[in-house]
């Protein structure tokens, strides 16, 4: 996949951001940028910083250094965020509603109008029964509450999806179908940013790629270009490669 042109302003762009946690430093000056109409993965080890880098983003934590903006717009100001739909990692719709009663809401605040057609055609591209809709939320799987999640998101139809770990909880046939859902999205012009500790995910959607460790950039590119990088034959020796080199 070849990277889209760079004459739109940037869908994300993080500027030397930082943020501390007490002693703890979870972001150290981390410069970013992803592209207006590409699909791009954030990797690393449990506690590198991605969901830190997330949540700054939507700005459930102020920064204590540097600047992000979303196409061009701070991101402190909300109608910047207007322009995306978000999936947290840990993912727990509210256990009292119905499935449709989430989805109606969900959009609502989206300001997108409920459609039953559009919302079937959905379930149905991420493999969720239509039967789900008129059933409570507590009785959902684990699997079955992130494909609601997923196609709230979807459903809203913003121009930038930022997605932490979306397989999460998946079998096989939902994450295959996903990763061709993101895929069209991608073709059709939206933004995808993803969290994933799936490598083989990131390498078959993302066009660019970059990764944290201990809350630094190491690198950022294409998955071919980190290969070719460490010299390595897959892109998990690549990444094991590049976060021995950032522990050095």
């Amino acid at each position: 996949m070849n990277p889209p042109p760079s004459s739109t302003p940037a869908a994300l762009a993080f500027d030397a951001i930082s943020k501390r946690f007490g002693h703890a430093e979870a972001l150290s000056n981390l410069g970013l940028e992803v592209r207006a109409g590409e699909a791009f993965g954030l990797v690393g080890l449990n506690g590198a910083g991605k969901t830190t880098l997330i949540k700054c983003l939507l700005d459930f934590c102020a920064l204590d250094t540097g600047r992000i903006s979303i196409f061009g717009v701070g991101h402190r100001q909300a109608g910047a965020r207007g322009r995306l739909a978000y999936l947290p990692e840990r993912f727990i719709p509210p256990y009292y509603l119905k499935g449709r009663d989430f989805l109606r809401f969900m959009l609502t605040l989206h300001g997108v109008q409920y459609r039953e057609s559009a919302t079937g055609e959905m379930l149905d591209t991420l493999d969720l029964d239509r039967a789900a809709l008129d059933k409570p939320v507590r009785s959902f799987s684990k699997g079955m509450s992130q494909k609601l999640g997923l196609a709230a998101c979807m459903l809203s139809a913003k121009d930038l999806f930022v997605l932490d770990e979306p397989t999460s909880g998946l079998d096989p046939k939902a994450r295959a179908l996903l990763k061709g859902r993101l895929l069209d999205l991608r073709k059709a012009g939206h933004t995808v940013f993803l969290t994933s500790h799936s490598l083989a995910d990131v390498q078959e959607i993302c066009d660019r790629m970059a990764i944290i460790h201990r809350g630094k950039l190491c690198f950022a590119g294409a998955p071919a270009q980190l290969q070719q990088k460490y010299a390595a034959p897959s892109l998990e020796e690549g990444f094991l490669a590049c976060i021995a080199a950032a522990a050095n």
